[in-house]
């Protein structure tokens, strides 16, 4: 007969209805004074086993996390959700689509604890051959503050994503914008004519036509 574990040891048993060893520990209290239990799971006795050990290794880092299932999905939501609650409306709109576009259809099921750097350099590298550096580099921060957030947060012990670099993606766009001495040369060329002021006015403040067509 085995010897019982000491106690705040954690435990092991076999589950039938899941057909698996189940590794428990009590990682902590709330602030309540409730038990703060986690779980892990193994197919043998020796893999269940393992996760006891990891999970008393956290505890004892001072890291509670939480269940294995955490999905990079779940990261991402909750940082468009709630770490973006303080700025402008477009500023959430804009890293929403990034990540709905080009993180979650890629990454989204992954298991954050198991995403690792390689993985993510493979993913950017793909993303590489059809966006531009500049794109490439919203994507990464998207996941990278998502995981950030997630780690202080005690979802994942580490940010993979900080060890990964930004590929060169596809050049952007030329720029239309016009250089110092096209501009001197559009006032230049228009003093005399009637549409001078409309000219000036436009260049110098920056606004579109149709917010200059109110001016008289």
């Amino acid at each position: 007969m085995s010897s019982r574990r000491a106690r705040g040891d954690g435990g092991l048993h076999w589950d039938q209805r899941r057909q698996r060893w189940v590794a428990t520990a009590t990682v902590g209290y709330d602030g309540r004074g409730k038990r703060l239990v986690r779980h892990g799971y193994g197919r043998t006795k020796t893999e269940a086993n393992a996760k006891l050990h990891d999970l008393l290794r956290n505890r004892e880092d001072g890291v509670v996390l939480t269940r294995d299932g955490y999905t990079v999905r779940q990261a991402v939501e909750d940082w468009l959700e709630h770490g973006l609650s303080n700025r402008d409306k477009p500023t959430p709109d804009a890293n929403r689509h990034l990540c709905e576009k080009h993180v979650l259809p890629y990454l989204g099921a992954r298991k954050l604890r198991d995403l690792t750097a390689t993985e993510v350099d493979r993913w950017l590298a793909t993303l590489a051959t059809s966006l531009s550096t500049r794109t490439l580099q919203g994507v990464r921060a998207c996941l990278n503050r998502a995981v950030r957030r997630a780690m202080a947060r005690d979802k994942v012990k580490r940010n993979v994503v900080e060890l990964t670099e930004v590929p060169t993606g596809l050049p952007g766009r030329p720029s239309k914008a016009m250089t110092a001495q096209q501009t001197d040369d559009v006032i230049t060329k228009t003093a005399s004519d009637r549409m001078h002021p409309y000219i000036v006015v436009s260049l110098l403040t920056g606004a579109r036509t149709e917010e200059l067509r109110a001016l008289r």
